[in-house]
């Protein structure tokens, strides 16, 4: 069984975005971070960084934040972008002003770009970001595509062929699945995240993506009740279900 691993609280405070750790001292003095119901003194103390943290600690009344490695999901309205660096406005301004500031940084487990909406993940465990974009995963991702006319009824054996080349690419896409939905509407299950891909897709069959949304991510389905521009912590065992799919 591994050992849980401990922290300075003044740099774990820090970390997770609190404040300098000159701040955090202040905040200790002032009572104003309780471990299992007991006010802490001393800023310099070793803690216990376990998943069962935000339930033990309080700062400033309220649970503090996971520790890493925390991943998020988060359903991505329409009109944000996922980069760091892209100009306008992004998902990450939608979280917390503190978590902009983690250390280690929280990050998109890939992208959708700004007028596709639907699941994101977000977290700071590049080890969980790696294994959910990598094609060697086989992660299935879900979108549901509105299309600017009617399927023809080739498409699906073109994408499930596993020998269309996008313009631009010299390696042909992995076998993809479709679902017809309606007359223009249609699932698209891919294993791959190249850019722009299901919209590039459509294009090389000869249609046009009006709308695009996201609606699953191997095993983990975006749920009806989180609307557009919210989020959540996941436990580690439900976004292990990214991998049952």
């Amino acid at each position: 069984m591994s050992k849980t691993p401990t922290m300075r609280l003044d740099r774990l405070l820090s970390n997770l975005g609190y404040g300098s750790r000159k701040e955090m001292h202040g905040l200790v003095a002032a009572g104003q971070v309780v471990l299992d119901g007991l006010a802490l003194t001393d800023a310099g103390a070793r803690i216990a960084i376990g998943a069962d943290l935000p339930d033990r600690m309080r700062i400033m009344g309220k649970p503090v934040d996971p520790p890493p490695p925390m991943v998020v999901m988060m359903h991505k309205p329409l009109g944000v972008v996922c980069s760091h660096k892209e100009y306008g406005d992004r998902v990450y301004d939608l979280l917390p002003p503190r978590w902009r500031v983690r250390d280690p940084a929280l990050s998109t487990v890939g992208r959708l770009d700004k007028e596709t909406s639907g699941l994101l993940l977000i977290t700071d465990n590049g080890d969980f970001l790696h294994r959910v974009i990598s094609p060697r995963r086989h992660v299935q991702k879900s979108y549901v595509a509105d299309l600017d006319r009617p399927l023809e009824g080739h498409e699906g054996e073109v994408f499930a062929a596993g020998t269309l080349m996008l313009e631009g690419e010299e390696k042909p896409l992995l076998p993809a699945v479709l679902e017809p939905l309606g007359e223009r509407r249609a699932r698209l299950l891919i294993e791959e995240g190249r850019y722009h891909q299901v919209r590039r897709m459509f294009a090389a069959v000869g249609n046009h993506v009006t709308a695009l949304h996201r609606d699953r991510i191997g095993g983990l389905v975006l749920p009806d009740d989180l609307a557009a521009g919210e989020y959540r912590v996941l436990p580690a065992a439900v976004a292990e279900t990214v991998f049952a799919g």
